[in-house]
């Protein structure tokens, strides 16, 4: 297991989505920042309040061009469910691997029940990790204010 640093290209993650559509990461963010979240499951109260988070943020997120991504291993129904009881309006994947998640970006796993640890990813418009953030359990993730001031720094700077 190896940790994604600043500077690392983001693995080739395939996302599977309600609805029987797949996104392709990083490529699906490709020239705009990204923020990629794995979150612990629906019945996380500590997720579903970043994923509300996130979509109240979602204004201000686009207004630096950032996407939002976030998947976890619920089945299809589940996921469905979240989404529309949050409203989410980024998109939201089902049924990952913890195991495969772990092994390509260094993400925690929780053993039983199985599940991958909340993780946050910000990247650059090519693909690379901006910042990552890893959580051995239930606390400790990104939070969109961070993500917004971030990326207002990156684009004063460059």
């Amino acid at each position: 297991m190896t940790l994604l640093n600043p500077g690392d290209p983001f693995p080739a993650l395939t996302v599977d989505l309600p609805g029987g559509e797949t996104l392709e990461l990083p490529g699906a963010l490709a020239g705009h920042y990204g923020v990629v979240l794995f979150y612990r499951g629906s019945w996380c109260p500590y997720c579903n309040a970043q994923l509300r988070a996130f979509q109240r943020s979602l204004d201000a997120l686009t207004a630096v061009d950032a996407r939002v991504v976030a998947l976890s291993a619920d089945d299809e129904a589940t996921t469905r469910q979240l989404i529309g009881k949050h409203r989410l309006e980024f998109p939201v994947g089902y049924g990952a691997d913890p195991a495969a998640l772990a092994l390509a970006t260094g993400a925690f796993v929780n053993d039983e029940p199985r599940y991958v640890q909340s993780t946050g990813f910000v990247l650059s418009p090519d693909g690379r990790v901006v910042v990552s953030v890893y959580s051995s359990g239930a606390i400790g993730r990104l939070v969109p204010e961070d993500v917004i001031g971030m990326i207002r720094y990156l684009r004063d700077h460059e």
